[in-house]
């Protein structure tokens, strides 16, 4: 097998072997690492649509990641996909008709998509560290729109020589989702809420990893800095997989025939998971059309339909807290991989979008766009799919899948008739569990005097589906981490809990 490099974005001279860059997380030159060429897989469905979960990331990930060996992968995927999840399919495929099915990413530690790879980010990050003979002790440092902490936090807690950092905007999160985190448990844990936004706060994370100062000071007293989002490969490769997985379920289940085209619909604020399914769809899985859909910060949505990026525009606080993102980091990705993989055009334009708060791409990456449809949901909008979902189906969609449920009804409806629609995908990136307030909203239950217990309880009724071990005695847990802190004070906050100086 050929061995895969990644080289920056901004610098194609900056090459990394999968584990250096999964160490690494961003490069110095503030880029991310991109394989220099796709893999080539043997994608047989006659044997993937029998084949486990964990077998199908065996062979995606030994793909990508050239530089692990077979043993290596293995131990990563097995101990990443056990019984921490609470289906033994880890993602199964819920059929809403004929037309639709659910793939459920939610049925992890923290009932959200982003488990999917910090499952296994932690041991594919130790194994690298191990196999690149690293001393230091690694600092996990992120920002999160909701998700991403709690997911990160379950995945690093305890794990030997490692720590974790992570910043989330005060006010900016789900009920829920706040007390996921601040109630987590760990020596080696430490979250912060920030007075701003996620952007606000995931520049400032970008901005320290490229502080040299910083980044100098750090190595001297025994650490190194890595990061969790999906700016890093370790944690973009491993979404990969149930994009082929669940291709390979619609096989099974007799949705498709082999060589089907299918369309996936993602809700999406960072532009991770859909750069995954699009990484899927160029290693062989049939996948037509990719739809891109947004809430009402719908940064992305004027992107594929004007090819302009303008961050420039107010920011909304929604019921899908996740996706309120104006600053879609592994946007970057897709424009240098739709530009001939050419890494001055790309560095301009992100220092533009940092300088000037906008960029436009060329006419000739526009017309590459093709494979993608974006279009947005308002609150509103999903509070009715929510209630149209359920009412017909018996379904219950959190926020944020119903957003991309309903980006899917306006694609249908702008394009052709359903029944010569494609088989679509829609990725399920919460369990509505997690988002119990907006949900019931939705199902026209008042919600005034419930407390965040009742609200569970509610839904569970409602549901008849059973609450999730990860959020049952989430109201009994002490609250550990209560610290607030200004944008400027972040760097500060990482030194005290480092160094404790």
């Amino acid at each position: 097998m050929t061995q895969i490099l990644y080289n920056s974005t901004r610098n194609n001279q900056n090459k990394l072997t999968a584990a250096q860059a999964i160490v690494k997380g961003i490069a110095n030159d503030g880029g991310l690492y991109f394989p220099e060429t796709m893999p080539t897989i043997d994608l047989d469905w006659d044997h993937l649509k029998d084949a486990s979960y964990q077998t199908i990331a065996k062979l995606v990930l030994g793909a990508f990641f050239t530089d692990f060996t077979e043993d290596e992968i293995a131990y990563c995927v097995d101990r990443a996909y056990d019984d921490k999840f609470d289906n033994e399919l880890i993602a199964p495929l819920k059929a809403i008709n004929e037309q639709v099915s659910v793939l459920e990413l939610f049925h992890g530690n923290t009932i959200a998509f982003k488990d999917m790879a910090l499952s296994i980010l932690p041991y594919l990050l130790t194994t690298a560290a191990k196999k690149l003979k690293i001393e230091e002790e690694i600092v996990i440092l992120t920002a999160t729109s909701g998700d991403t902490g709690k997911a990160a936090l379950a995945g690093f807690s305890e794990v030997p020589n490692t720590r974790i950092v992570v910043f989330y905007p005060k006010d900016g999160v789900s009920d829920i989702q706040e007390r996921q985190m601040v109630t987590q448990e760990g020596n080696n844990t430490k979250v912060v809420a920030v007075n701003g936004n996620f952007d606000d706060a995931q520049t400032k994370v970008k901005e320290l990893f490229n502080d040299q100062a910083l980044n100098k000071q750090l190595k001297k007293q025994g650490f190194l800095l890595s990061s969790a989002n999906s700016i890093n490969i370790g944690r973009l490769v491993p979404q990969v997989v149930y994009y082929v997985y669940s291709y390979a379920q619609l096989l099974k289940n007799g949705a498709i025939k082999s060589g089907d085209q299918i369309n996936v619909s993602v809700p999406t604020g960072n532009f991770g998971n859909i750069l995954a399914a699009y990484f899927a769809k160029l290693i062989g899985v049939p996948i037509e059309k990719l739809i891109c859909a947004s809430n009402r910060n719908n940064v992305l949505v004027d992107f594929f339909n004007e090819g302009i990026y303008d961050r420039r525009r107010p920011f909304y606080l929604t019921s899908s807290p996740s996706m309120d993102i104006l600053v879609s980091s592994n946007l970057e990705r897709l424009i240098y991989l739709l530009n001939q993989r050419q890494d001055e055009p790309t560095k301009e334009w992100m220092e533009q979008l940092i300088n000037k708060g906008s960029y436009q791409i060329t006419q000739t990456v526009k017309e590459q766009l093709t494979d993608f449809y974006a279009n947005e949901a308002d609150d509103f909008l999903t509070a009715t799919t929510i209630k149209e979902v359920y009412q017909d189906n018996h379904y219950i969609l959190d926020p944020h899948t119903a957003v991309a449920y309903a980006v899917y009804q306006q694609y249908l409806k702008e394009t052709q008739s359903q029944d010569r629609q494609n088989v679509t995908v829609i990725a399920g990136t919460a369990s509505p569990y997690k988002f119990p307030e907006s949900v019931l909203h939705a199902l026209e239950v008042n919600t005034a005097q419930l407390s965040g217990r009742q609200l569970i309880e509610k839904l569970a009724e409602i549901s008849q589906i059973e609450v999730p071990s990860a959020i049952k005695n989430l109201f009994d847990a002490p609250i550990r981490h209560q610290e607030v802190v200004e944008i400027e004070e972040m760097k500060d906050t990482i030194l005290r809990f480092l160094i404790k100086y």
